[in-house]
């Protein structure tokens, strides 16, 4: 059967070759500057060309100023943005609506009662993402490479196809599709040999698992 898939983290075209030989569905460019996946706008127009019209092409960005949302929206033309920091539903609503892009929002979760917020978000946004809750003193809302509790997702109804995120790789995404029933698979440090150093190996190992689910 397999699910859709999310490469996150994407700064060299060797990673974007490996994510679109595998059938990823979409590729993430992230615009933090605490984040060692940290990349110019310029550069992810570049590596993003071979995507169009094969894979979506997402920016991450955390509490983004109007500036930077249009910045990002003028120079990368991402199909979607996705938005990774403490943003209410009427600020998502207000990024899509002056870029012109699909919306995804990023949850953070540590237990069921984090779950709930996806009720607000549901009518303003086209997907929602689904990620482990930082530690109150990280520099980073993601990327840590700590997975939560799968089954807080499993049985849950929404109304939008949902990624999950957190702690995901090439050994453990099947059973975080059974015990959470995960329609798409979004990893970024999973896939890495380093912080921010995609390996295309590991890219199309994921990507092979995500199709034998």
């Amino acid at each position: 059967m397999g699910v859709q898939t999310k490469i996150c983290g994407i700064s060299t075209r060797e990673a974007v070759t490996a994510a679109l030989e595998g059938g990823a569905a979409y590729l993430g460019f992230m615009f933090f500057e605490h984040s060692p996946r940290n990349i110019a706008p310029e550069s992810a127009w570049r590596l993003a060309q071979p995507a169009r019209g094969k894979a979506r092409v997402v920016a991450v960005l955390v509490d983004p100023s109007d500036a930077e949302a249009d910045r990002i929206a003028q120079i990368l033309k991402p199909d979607l943005i996705q938005l990774h920091g403490k943003e209410t539903p009427a600020r998502a609503r207000a990024v899509g609506q002056r870029t012109g892009a699909g919306i995804i929002k990023v949850l953070p979760v540590s237990d069921a009662a984090d779950l709930d917020a996806a009720r607000e978000f549901e009518t303003v946004v086209e997907h929602l993402m689904f990620d482990t809750k930082p530690a109150k003193d990280a520099e980073r809302p993601g990327g840590s490479g700590q997975a939560f509790d799968w089954t807080l997702l499993s049985g849950r109804k929404l109304e939008r196809p949902w990624l999950l995120a957190g702690g995901l790789n090439p050994w453990n995404l099947t059973e975080a599709v059974q015990q959470s029933g995960a329609p798409i698979l979004d990893v970024s440090s999973g896939v890495e040999r380093g912080a921010g150093l995609k390996d295309p190996a590991l890219i199309r190992a994921f990507l092979d698992a995500a199709k034998r689910v």
